[in-house]
């Protein structure tokens, strides 16, 4: 019996293992496309309440994004998962990220840290 609820412990275990290169991976995208001007590419890899929150009215996400000029980022220098969440730490950014049946998304970009409270964001749903 211990032996089965070992086997089933490790399964489980294994199943559920953080997904950290997807979500990095796909904060690199987003990142990447902002610094090649390519807010279009940038704003598909937004999740949709995000994209669609980030415009002003009469104004795209795109045209949104372009005007914010967040960071371009850097490399990736740390990633931490909780279930579909993640945060993914850049050399000069901070993005928060949710797992949707299509892959990562990003909810928050150009985050920074506030003393004793939680990030502010440029961009966020």
């Amino acid at each position: 019996m211990r032996l089965l609820a070992g086997v089933l412990l490790t399964a489980l275990a294994a199943g559920c293992a953080a997904d950290t290169a997807g979500a990095a991976r796909a904060a690199e995208r987003f990142t990447a496309a902002l610094a090649a001007g390519q807010a279009e590419v940038a704003c598909g890899l937004l999740a949709r309440k995000t994209a669609e929150k980030l415009p002003g009215p009469g104004q795209s996400c795109a045209a949104a994004l372009r005007e914010l000029r967040l960071r371009a980022g850097g490399p990736v220098t740390e990633v931490s998962v909780w279930g579909d969440e993640a945060q993914v730490r850049l050399e000069d950014d901070t993005l928060f990220l949710r797992h949707f049946g299509d892959g990562w998304r990003v909810v928050a970009a150009g985050c920074v840290p506030v003393r004793d409270l939680p990030y502010e964001c440029e961009v966020e749903s």
